[in-house]
């Protein structure tokens, strides 16, 4: 299952109250400012910056190109 477009447009970084994208493969929600991944659990977003999970340090060399 997706989350709708309307949860997804109020949705913020609690970090950086920025916007954030929805990977529905890996089922969480990336700020790309903060570089950070928010889980998605049993579809729902677990906006909590303490769950985040830092995308610099699984970052892929050639993402950087």
């Amino acid at each position: 299952m997706t989350l709708s477009k309307d949860l997804l447009d109020i949705l913020a970084c609690p970090q950086c109250k920025g916007p954030v994208n929805y990977l529905s493969v890996a089922q969480e929600i990336q700020c790309d400012v903060c570089r950070l991944a928010y889980p998605v659990r049993d579809d729902i977003p677990v906006m909590l910056i303490d769950e985040a999970r830092s995308l610099a340090e699984n970052s892929d060399p050639a993402d950087k190109a």
